[in-house]
């Protein structure tokens, strides 16, 4: 069997990485070729990967895009990657910004990226039909960034031939749908492919319906619909009510109400991979060092002094210069966004939950370490946090070195989301040996088990939520530091919680492709 995945991000290519989904990206394919699969992963040329891959061969093609011809090129790059094998189509397009993505104003979200994909879906579609790309048995799309290509297999008549290509659409981040005009814009449907007849009943976004929706349209065209894990599926059934902090099927839940009644809405976690050679444990004190290198090399890229960066390096000294920790170091890693911290952010007489919990870890003696970067209030917010708490170094960046060993030197892994279509985060603390704490939804409440391998709090309003996530939080101070028997058995649990890509491969080929 033959799969042909298409995709915006794919950690197999460095510098192709932004999210969870270039993780999927990377090992779902190496763990089905294990399975004795075919499978080959196409992703857009974003920063000139064919000048650092050897390229085993390079095909030219022009791409009916926007009334006009499009050159693209077809790289097949010469990638070490257990037996899959990777293209990258090259276009100016796409090099734009030197990144995976790009961020557009508020009155236009998404429009250079959409366009961008549209060309990129385009030029796969018409690889396909050329025989550039081989015609695979399954076509596997992730996300919005990939829809396209089934609107133009199921509505362009230049691309009737592909039809009969069974195609399988993954659902990661359900919140994010690319959604454009249908027309009247440079970015939209009818400017991207002008003699396209389409039914904008399938594809139209259900609350602007002068709009396309591309995580709708594959929604509906997709013979299997696949979500990141089992609870996420049944999540994504009912609406949205983000006051109360419930987050659903984000406009789409009629949609999906009907895949799952057809037998086309199917639930599969993620995989971990945990055929890795056990790394060292570093030392809070060598990590701190590293964090401060990394902090130095951060301040230095900017004329201007960033105030986010000045503070965390004069904790960082103070906490060197302290010496060894009693309490609990509580450690996060992650996009700061609101589905990330949104509980985190709520205030109560006149503090945030954030202020409450760094009180609460230092009457333990506790420490906290996050590293993330992304909304820009957000990363002011938890700035000011380290000018009023001592106890709480933030990195506002982020670095794979640091990343890798921020997870084996904690104790307690906080992620508290709102939503959760899976999380890897999760599993890669699990896999160092550091419980976890986790709101009760998605892939969270499906990888940690409460009192088991981590804790995990529920309610049904953000008021309940960020209740239950307060008491919870100081049930894990409590066990850590009066319990250190049963710490120690979650622990264990911890480190011999698995979720196999193995498992999961297999369930795409049972559940999806067959």
């Amino acid at each position: 069997m033959q799969i042909l995945m298409i995709a915006s991000e794919n950690d197999a290519i460095k510098g192709a990485k932004v999210g969870g989904v270039a993780d999927v990206v990377r090992d779902a394919p190496r763990a089905l070729v294990k399975q004795g699969l075919q499978v080959s992963v196409v992703i857009p040329d974003y920063n000139y990967f064919s000048d650092h891959y050897p390229i085993i061969l390079s095909q030219t093609f022009n791409v009916p895009f926007q009334g006009r011809l499009e050159q693209v090129v077809l790289n097949k790059l010469d990638v070490d990657d257990f037996g899959v094998t990777q293209y990258v189509l090259c276009h100016p397009l796409f090099n734009q910004g030197g990144g995976v993505y790009l961020n557009d104003n508020d009155n236009r979200p998404f429009a250079r990226d959409a366009s961008k994909y549209a060309l990129f879906n385009a030029a796969v579609a018409e690889a396909l039909k050329l025989g550039q790309l081989a015609i695979p048995d399954v076509l596997h799309l992730h996300d919005w960034h990939s829809a396209v290509t089934s609107v133009l297999i199921r509505f362009s008549e230049r691309y009737q031939s592909l039809q009969h290509i069974k195609q399988v659409f993954t659902v990661h981040n359900i919140a994010l749908q690319g959604i454009r005009p249908f027309a009247h814009d440079d970015s939209s449907l009818e400017t991207w492919f002008p003699s396209l007849s389409y039914d904008g009943q399938v594809i139209c976004d259900p609350r602007y319906q002068h709009c396309f929706n591309p995580m709708r349209a594959a929604i509906n065209l997709a013979d299997k619909v696949h979500v990141v894990s089992d609870t996420y599926a049944k999540e994504i059934l009912q609406p949205s009510n983000h006051q109360q902090g419930y987050f659903g099927g984000e406009g789409l839940e009629s949609d999906l109400n009907e895949a799952e009644h057809q037998g086309r809405l199917i639930g599969i976690i993620n995989g971990c991979e945990y055929d890795l050679p056990a790394a060292d444990k570093t030392e809070l004190v060598s990590f701190l060092i590293d964090a401060q290198q990394h902090v130095l090399r951060w301040l230095s890229r900017d004329a201007q002094l960033k105030t986010v960066h000045y503070l965390a390096n004069e904790l960082i000294k103070q906490w060197l210069e302290a010496g060894t920790q009693v309490g609990p170091l509580v450690t996060s890693i992650g996009r700061l966004t609101d589905q990330k911290v949104l509980l985190l952010r709520q205030r109560t007489h006149g503090h945030s939950v954030m202020d409450e919990l760094l009180d609460d870890l230092a009457d333990v003696n506790g420490r906290m370490i996050i590293l993330g970067s992304g909304d820009s209030q957000i990363e002011n917010e938890f700035m000011r946090l380290m000018g009023q708490h001592t106890n709480i170094v933030f990195l506002n960046g982020y670095g794979q070195s640091l990343s890798d060993s921020l997870y084996p030197i904690g104790d307690l892994f906080l992620m508290p989301s709102s939503f959760e279509p899976c999380g890897i985060s999760q599993m890669l603390a699990l896999r160092a040996g550091q419980p976890c704490l986790v709101n009760g939804v998605g892939g969270l409440k499906d990888t940690i088990t409460h009192m088991e391998n981590g804790f995990v709090f529920n309610g049904d309003s953000l008021g309940a939520q960020t209740a239950q996530l307060k008491a919870v939080f100081n049930l894990a101070l409590t066990t850590f530091s009066e319990q250190p028997n049963k710490w120690q058995q979650m622990v264990e649990k911890a480190k011999a919680t698995r979720f196999s890509w193995f498992d999961s491969a297999n369930d795409y080929i049972n559940r999806l492709y067959k």
